[in-house]
């Protein structure tokens, strides 16, 4: 494994939206500018849902707007509908993600719809997209695990995942929403998806509650994948998921990856200094060890 794995910071979106005190939107602009400045490639700035679901969202407009767009780096943003999409583009979004779950309980409890439901609410944006020329991301949650239903059937994970290419979406992250996941369980829901999915289109997206994230991470790599969603300082949880802690922290991803000889281009000084800065801004440890550790050394 000595080649390249492509990081996608969701810090900025997916770590902050559980945050319950308001960020302010200078903060927000500030975490994305540092993050540029790590050498990573995809930063998901923020999301153009309703302001009434996801209040520490509202400032989508202004945050992506105010941040300073480094070359060669892409600033997705999630948008769940048509209304989201034109919001998005008119600020200048070049790349979208959409989302939806492999759990029927889970998507109406998430987005008040079933999982078709939910996949035609946003077939138009896809459309739009390719007319557009903006990318699109999907997103598949619950892969492993339901707060709602318990297990999840690998053939649900499957037929989202391929639904979701099918439909123009050039990469899917399959996301351990609760962190329940462990590794041979991991390992036999990414052979079944990438039976049907290119692995080349597949992403991974691990919750560490049960401190299985990077054991997870390291089998779907052995199968192939080489995007890896992470949050920087674990921020994170899921406000629909009950003791659902942090994303990985992408520091510890990054200092993993090193160890094994792959190359992320991403500065690990810079990036756990940048993860020590988020969680002093909330007013909390970084959830990363690797950041505790070299703040240590």
């Amino acid at each position: 494994m000595t080649d390249f794995v492509r990081m996608v910071e969701v810090g900025p979106r997916d770590g902050l939206q559980n945050e319950k005190a308001p960020i302010a939107t200078a903060d927000k602009i500030a975490l994305i500018d540092r993050l540029s400045q790590t050498g990573l490639r995809t930063i998901e700035a923020t999301s153009f849902v309703s302001p009434k679901w996801v209040p520490q969202l509202a400032d989508a407009a202004e945050v992506f707007t105010g941040i300073q767009r480094a070359a060669g780096v892409a600033y997705p943003v999630l948008v769940p509908n048509e209304t989201g999409y034109d919001r998005a583009l008119a600020v200048g979004v070049q790349e979208v993600a959409v989302f939806t779950a492999a759990s029927e309980a889970f998507n109406r409890k998430n987005t008040n719809a079933g999982i078709d439901e939910s996949i035609d609410r946003f077939r138009p944006v896809l459309a739009r997209a390719a007319a557009d020329g903006v990318k699109v991301r999907g997103y598949v949650s619950t892969v492993l695990g339901c707060p709602y239903q318990g297990d999840v059937a690998v053939a649900d994970v499957v037929r989202v995942a391929r639904q979701l290419h099918d439909l123009g979406c050039y990469e899917i992250s399959l996301g351990d929403t609760i962190g329940v996941g462990t590794p041979l369980k991991a390992r036999a829901m990414l052979q079944a998806v990438a039976s049907e999915v290119p692995v080349s289109s597949l992403a991974v997206h691990f919750h560490d509650t049960y401190g299985q994230a990077l054991a997870n991470i390291l089998s779907c790599l052995e199968e192939g994948v080489r995007v890896v969603d992470s949050a920087v300082s674990g921020a994170g949880g899921c406000p629909y998921a009950k003791g659902a802690s942090g994303n990985v922290a992408s520091e510890d991803v990054v200092y993993m990856l090193h160890g094994m000889g792959i190359a992320t281009g991403v500065d690990l000084e810079k990036l756990s200094e940048t993860g020590r800065w988020l969680a002093a801004l909330l007013g909390r440890e970084t959830g990363s060890k690797a950041g505790k550790a070299m703040a240590a050394t």
